[in-house]
């Protein structure tokens, strides 16, 4: 009886991830209390995106989001991609496509970041543009640079960062970091930071 229950209960979780792996596109995965189960990473340009639609192979391909943001993508023509996360954007997706093809159950997968791009110059061993494929914080940014070189004014780095069109300014103590103080000076970098040694 025991093995019996076990199987029920076994068949029962499987075809219930099944419908909700096959849920329409207009669902969203949500967990529980009803809050995001999925990424909120934000897309860019260059980054290549793998989109299909569910028994529509011709319908189902890889899009690179274009240096304007934008994605071309049959039916619908071009859509833009940059600046929103894949929840947002497959729900877009989703309500341009649907008059094409009825509860369409479509996918969105970034299969390469290549948006996320920080720059790190002045004294350091080897500036220049790093490609990020995880979030790093300034420290970190700082050693895939090679480290600073002896000249380096370690407690006057900064670092220039676009916020609604301004450039915000923030300050970085390397010396003060690397002994534990001033932790919170050693932020995560987003999209498009520059790093200035001097």
């Amino acid at each position: 009886m025991k093995k019996i229950k076990c199987s029920m209960l076994f068949f029962g979780l499987f075809f219930g991830l099944f419908f909700l792996m096959a849920a329409p596109c207009l669902s969203e995965n949500k967990d529980k209390h009803g809050a995001e189960n999925i990424s909120d990473y934000i897309m860019g340009p260059g980054d290549l995106l793998h989109i299909s639609v569910w028994k529509n192979p011709e319908l189902t391909m890889p899009v690179t989001v274009l240096p304007d943001g934008k994605i071309s993508f049959p039916l619908i023509g071009d859509v833009i991609a940059g600046g929103k996360t894949v929840p947002a954007f497959r729900k877009e997706v989703c309500a341009k496509i649907e008059p094409y093809v009825p509860d369409p159950e479509l996918s969105v997968i970034v299969q390469q970041v290549n948006s996320m791009m920080v720059y790190v110059i002045g004294r350091v061993n080897h500036p220049g543009r790093l490609v990020l494929n995880a979030n790093i914080n300034v420290l970190q940014a700082l050693a895939m640079a090679g480290g600073l070189n002896p000249f380096a004014k370690k407690n006057k780095i900064l670092i220039f960062r676009q916020v609604d069109g301004k450039i915000k300014t923030l300050k970085f103590m390397y010396k003060d970091v690397a002994q534990g103080k001033n932790l919170e000076q050693n932020i995560l970098l987003r999209r498009g930071d520059t790093i200035v040694v001097p």
